[in-house]
């Protein structure tokens, strides 16, 4: 198996699309423009104007999309692109190409993630055996886990953000009476933690306070955060960090994360100003009878940006340290 240079690397989100070349194998990687999805009706379109923007037409091309990937094709959660793999190589005159969910990804690049990319939440991250947890928030919310297996990295993807997710304690109890509900009718993971998930957590606790919400979305939240980190939506900030540890500690239990967690994706390197790591540590360690197992797992956050074409670059240069079934998922 083998990734003809040079190597086109696609991060594929529901609001943003984030692009870089690989020239050679162990090259430094050549950064390419960051787009908005919705600008573009698919993703052959928006290949081609980044093509024409490097100036060197790929041989291949690994790709990160958020939605789930079934063998070669992905229908993006929170935005209107199908992507199928072997269309777009036929239409790209690539040698080859591979498709994965943007949290199995990020999974598949924590073996190399910088330090300097990152910032430890509680005590000093270190790397430790075990299986090791990934999450964070976007446009959507994903989870994803890596493990070694016969001494190559596999990646167990997940759509836990579409899993139910309920309150803890009267005062949270009081604020999902005023969620409004997803698309869907329920109240999931991503209702709450993601971008626009932020905005109705927002709206709902002005609603308990028995205020109207000021009409933001989770853009315009942020910054009025940042421009009064006292006033009601940094407090917003501050639940969902709590509402973010609570979870984390939950997946990092069920999977027996002892490897670590590492929070990521576009939306918490923009909060981190209001993450107190004690209280972080917490809500994530509270987990009775087990939280003297949770108090050894250590916790990060990812500050620096791009860090998963860094990673399917990695992927590019050695594919075989990867435990990807690429028989069935390469596009050629």
């Amino acid at each position: 198996m083998n990734f003809p240079y040079p190597v086109l690397l696609c991060d594929i989100g529901g609001t943003n699309a984030r692009f870089a070349l690989a020239p050679s194998p162990g090259a430094p990687l050549r950064r390419g423009p960051h787009l908005k999805t919705a600008a573009y009706p698919s993703f052959e379109a928006c290949l081609a104007f980044v093509t024409a923007q490097l100036g060197a037409p790929p041989r291949s091309l690994i790709a990160c999309a958020a939605g789930p990937v079934e063998e070669r094709g992905v229908k993006l959660t929170n935005a209107a692109w199908t992507i199928e793999g072997e269309a777009v190589a036929a239409h790209a005159s690539l040698s080859q190409g591979l498709l994965l969910n943007d949290f199995e990804a990020l999974a598949l690049s924590l073996p190399v993630l910088q330090n300097d990319a990152t910032l430890s939440i509680g005590p000093a991250f270190a790397k430790r055996a075990g299986l090791q947890l990934v999450l964070g928030l976007g446009t959507g919310f994903g989870a994803a886990a890596l493990v070694a297996l016969e001494g190559r990295h596999f990646a167990l993807a997940s759509e836990a953000g579409h899993m139910d997710f309920g309150p803890a304690g009267a005062e949270q109890a009081a604020l999902w009476t005023h969620l409004d509900a997803s698309a869907h009718g329920r109240i999931s993971v991503e209702t709450v933690l993601s971008g626009p998930g932020l905005a109705r957590l927002h709206r709902a606790r002005c609603a308990v306070k028995g205020e109207i919400a000021p009409d933001l979305d989770d853009i315009m939240l942020l910054e009025a955060a940042h421009g009064s980190p006292t006033g009601d939506e940094a407090d917003t900030l501050r639940l969902a960090w709590t509402l973010v540890a609570r979870l984390a500690g939950d997946l990092a239990l069920a999977l027996l994360a002892e490897g670590g967690v590492t929070l990521a994706g576009g939306v918490l390197p923009r909060m981190a100003n209001f993450l107190d790591p004690l209280e972080f540590r917490a809500h994530f360690e509270s987990k009775s009878p087990m939280a003297g197992l949770m108090r050894g797992v250590r916790a990060r956050l990812i500050t620096a940006e791009d860090c998963v074409l860094a990673g399917m670059a990695a992927i590019a240069t050695a594919p075989r340290a990867y435990a990807i079934d690429y028989e069935r998922r390469t596009w050629r």
